[in-house]
């Protein structure tokens, strides 16, 4: 995240790039912060999100050096490869409308005609040229790689691209106001995407939802399909997976998980993060830590807060 992304040889400082990801790196210098911020925000976005699970993506800060968590079709890789994907998109997207990017500006202005309070304006985020950049970086590894079977591309693929098409859906009307005195007479909106939270929100849905499939020649060429006759065909916007995950109660580095000792847990909850759930049975112990919050807080005209420190005893609970 150092990198001045000024010189062609900085690409060779990237481990793991595919030859296609090192050429589109030496064309497209510009591009690469936001690649770097993508990763890096994929990250912490896998973690908050998960934060209450018993897999809570921690596994994920090893990367590119991932676990057979994130390496063997499982749930959770269709997840983390559909955020990347997004997120890839995303940041390419957005440093076009920023101005950050020389090699794109604003979105297109939309064909759709405007209401009678608002007009097109601002500068929307470019998301086609998000897609096409995005895709051609995040699909690359999964074309030209020998690693992994043909039915582990073919899964990382479908779930790259529902990550990209979660993101497009999310593509909404944004607008700001104009007028005397703080009145609304006109509206410039444009087109603009959500933060990338409410994407991985949208994704922890499809991914609670997803469809185990086998990768099967049907007619001329093969395709991923349901594991089960029961269960319906397989949607553009199903995430799908080829593995049943671990439980992730116990510490297995042959299954990559790396069990939920220690893990805190909400005692009154009833959800995915209730000390019964997250500490799969085995108990929890309670401790009590003193924690500082502001308090006793006075505003002083004009314009500053002045507040007190307190002191507080809160108790926590870590699974056993």
């Amino acid at each position: 995240s150092g990198v001045a992304w000024n010189e062609s040889h900085h690409c060779r400082l990237l481990a793991g790039l595919v030859p296609d990801q090192f050429q589109m790196c030496r064309r497209n210098l510009e591009v690469m912060h936001s690649i770097v911020r993508a990763a890096r925000q994929t990250k912490s976005v896998c973690q908050k999100t998960f934060a209450d699970m018993r897999w809570n993506c921690s596994s994920i800060q090893r990367a590119p050096s991932f676990g057979p968590d994130l390496l063997k079709g499982t749930r959770e890789s269709a997840f983390v490869y559909a955020l990347a994907a997004a997120a890839v998109t995303h940041a390419i997207a957005q440093a076009c409308a920023s101005g950050d990017l020389p090699l794109c500006s604003c979105g297109s202005v939309p064909s759709e005609v405007p209401g009678p309070d608002f007009r097109w304006g601002g500068c929307g985020d470019n998301l086609r040229f998000g897609l096409q950049l995005g895709a051609a970086f995040a699909d690359s590894p999964l074309k030209s790689s020998k690693l992994g079977t043909q039915g582990l591309k073919a899964m990382n693929l479908h779930n790259n691209a529902v990550g990209r098409q979660v993101l497009s859906d999310s593509l909404d009307t944004k607008c700001k106001c104009h007028g005397v005195s703080g009145s609304c007479s006109v509206k410039t909106c444009w087109k603009g995407l959500p933060n990338l939270g409410e994407i991985a929100s949208d994704l922890k849905s499809k991914y609670l939802a997803a469809i185990k499939v086998t990768h099967r020649l049907v007619g001329p060429r093969k395709q991923l399909i349901p594991k089960e006759t029961d269960v319906r065909p397989v949607k553009e916007t199903d995430l799908v997976y080829l593995i049943n995950s671990p439980d992730y109660c116990t510490p297995n580095l042959h299954l990559g998980s790396l069990g939920t000792q220690d893990r805190q847990c909400n005692k009154t909850s009833v959800g995915s993060d209730s000390c019964n759930l997250l500490c799969c049975g085995r108990g929890y112990n309670a401790y009590t830590e003193e924690v500082v919050e502001r308090c006793h807080c006075k505003y002083h005209w004009c314009c500053y807060v002045v507040c007190k420190k307190c002191w507080r005893k809160v108790e926590r609970y870590v699974c056993k």
